[in-house]
């Protein structure tokens, strides 16, 4: 992307597609300049303010669509939608999730113990009976507020001094650059339960309020490196996925 004179961005060739730096910037500026139920900008404004084609003002708009962060109303225009964090069914750190929806994340580690993990951990990882495990309990936060707690489990064989490391960003990070263990693949169910007390006074909600929990298994190659317990606020987020039909 390039700068103007008049200091607005451009969108210009490179690896990354027009219609992707275009999002990006949008999502950005969603975030800083707009609330929600605002009118935005027209396709022809947003071609005229980035020098793009309106083919790829559909397409980044599109994408912001489905993100959740805009709405169109028929025969109205396209508004900022509320809030809720709409995340795609995708293999991503929590960071990189809510920085693509233009949400700034932060996180609160609460727990960075070595400890033997519960049984489905146990499982999970592969370990034999007396196996350690890392257990990293987080709280994460979007523009402040509360979004999921996440309680995880790494092999202590794999990450012997995960502890020493900044646990407060992407561990997926961390995984990559000092274990040699990129995540590049993942097992996830999801399912609807109540929050419990303890959660709910983390999460900031009444107890008995709906969270999306989910249960992950995720790995580098053939091994299992994460077992990760995730409780979601229901009222803040949300899921996206594209279905197509196929034939077994």
């Amino acid at each position: 992307m390039d700068s103007t004179m008049n200091g607005e961005v451009r969108i210009g060739d490179g690896v990354v597609p027009k219609h992707e730096q275009l999002r990006i910037l949008l999502a950005e500026t969603i975030a800083r300049d707009f609330a929600p139920g605002d009118a935005f900008p027209s396709e022809r404004r947003l071609c005229l303010d980035h020098g793009v084609s309106r083919v790829t003002v559909r397409a980044a708009v599109g994408e912001l669509e489905r993100d959740g962060l805009l709405t169109r109303v028929r025969g109205k225009g396209t508004y900022v939608a509320a809030r809720t964090a709409r995340s795609r069914l995708h293999l991503a750190s929590f960071h990189d999730d809510m920085r693509r929806l233009g949400l700034t994340p932060t996180t609160v580690v609460l727990e960075v113990a070595l400890t033997t993990g519960p049984p489905e951990a146990v499982r999970a990882l592969g370990q034999g009976p007396d196996g350690r495990c890392w257990h990293l309990r987080r709280l994460r936060v979007a523009d402040g507020v509360p979004m999921s707690i996440d309680d995880a489990w790494y092999d202590a064989e794999q990450v012997p001094d995960l502890d020493v490391h900044d646990l407060s960003g992407s561990v997926y990070g961390i995984l990559q650059e000092h274990y040699r263990l990129p995540i590049d693949r993942a097992e996830q169910t999801v399912a609807a339960q109540q929050a419990d007390e303890a959660s709910a006074v983390l999460l900031g909600i009444p107890a008995g309020r709906p969270i999306l929990v989910f249960d992950r298994t995720s790995s580098s190659g053939d091994r299992p490196v994460e077992y990760t317990v995730s409780r979601y606020r229901g009222d803040r987020y949300e899921l996206h996925m594209s279905l197509d039909r196929s034939w077994a």
